[in-house]
């Protein structure tokens, strides 16, 4: 691989774009394929993290089986606006964001995924605005308060913050990939100048994940109840399912089993020898399961049992195809 003209390391199969959005704001993002349904991926929100770094192998795989892949650079992320008057002030308008961008794009119906913050981001979409989303696909992340207070578990290890260093990237990304030759000199340069980029932007929302995780209490009252998902995520029929690796050290894999409990039309899977970012560690496995289920609405008996198909409550018939 090698960085681009934009800084982005070279992906076969992912083109970078742009696109003007009504507030005034420039949206970088990434795309492959140029046909069938739109998909739209959202990436993490640790430092560096953009639309290239979260869906490099996912994306090109399925724009090459026939579907129109986006992964937009969140705000705060990647090459996003940096003028402060687009900098985000919560996930509340990173909601906002997604909505501006797929309107821009005319992207009417679509199905949606993310992973961590992008699981986050997705959850929020998906309940603020069901009647865009064809079907949603969830990775290692949190779904808000429809989960009872207290079952969030300790992490395995303690991750190293980042220190605003090439070499505390590198550190920081060998903590939520487990596969590490996926880490390569060109995508820590990468996420490096792009921390760099957002950091002050970056400062300004992490609050509010944590918020969200509820491991602080809101500043404010009101953005708590405009993204609360109790009663709201748990009850809606659009068909979803959701990936959590085993071998997460961020978010561990007991957290996985605690949404599973109030989540019950959506379908679970805990992929082995994955960690926090699940794609990236195991493409053989989430790109079939991603392809299938945004084909035909459901995975395949072969895809479901190599992907670790929950054995936590009985199977949901209308995901896991049969044969």
């Amino acid at each position: 691989m090698a960085l681009t003209e934009e800084g982005i390391i070279e992906v076969e199969g992912m083109e970078s774009r742009w696109v003007r959005l009504a507030s005034g704001a420039k949206a970088h993002y990434m795309t492959s394929g140029t046909t069938g349904p739109a998909v739209l991926l959202l990436h993490g929100g640790l430092p560096g993290s953009s639309g290239t770094a979260g869906w490099r192998f996912m994306a090109p795989f399925l724009g090459a089986n026939g579907f129109r892949v986006y992964c937009p650079d969140m705000p705060g992320f990647g090459l996003s606006d940096t003028r402060e008057e687009y900098w985000p002030d919560g996930l509340h308008s990173h909601v906002d964001f997604i909505h501006e961008f797929v309107t821009a794009l005319t992207l009417d119906k679509f199905h949606i995924s993310g992973n961590s913050m992008g699981c986050i981001n997705s959850t929020n979409y998906v309940v603020a605005h069901p009647e865009r989303i064809l079907s949603f696909a969830l990775i290692a992340g949190d779904i808000g308060d429809v989960l009872p207070e207290g079952l969030r578990p300790a992490r395995k290890v303690e991750l190293t913050a980042y220190d605003g260093t090439e070499e505390g990237m590198r550190s920081m990304m060998s903590a939520i990939i487990y596969r590490g030759e996926a880490i390569s000199d060109d995508l820590v340069k990468m996420r490096f100048a792009a921390a760099d980029r957002n950091k002050q932007s970056h400062a300004r929302l992490w609050p509010s994940i944590l918020e969200y995780a509820r491991l602080q209490p809101w500043r404010d009252p009101n953005i708590g109840a405009r993204l609360t998902t109790k009663n709201r995520l748990d009850k809606l029929t659009i068909p979803g399912i959701y990936l959590y690796g085993t071998e997460d050290v961020l978010i561990p894999v007991e957290w996985g089993y605690e949404q599973e409990k109030v989540l019950p039309s959506v379908q679970f899977f805990y992929p082995e020898e994955c960690g926090h970012q699940g794609q990236t560690d195991r493409p053989d496995l989430f790109n079939p399961v991603f392809l299938e289920f945004f084909r035909d609405g459901q995975v395949s008996r072969r895809t479901a049992d190599a992907a670790g198909v929950s054995k936590h409550r009985p199977e949901l018939p209308e995901r896991i195809a049969r044969a």
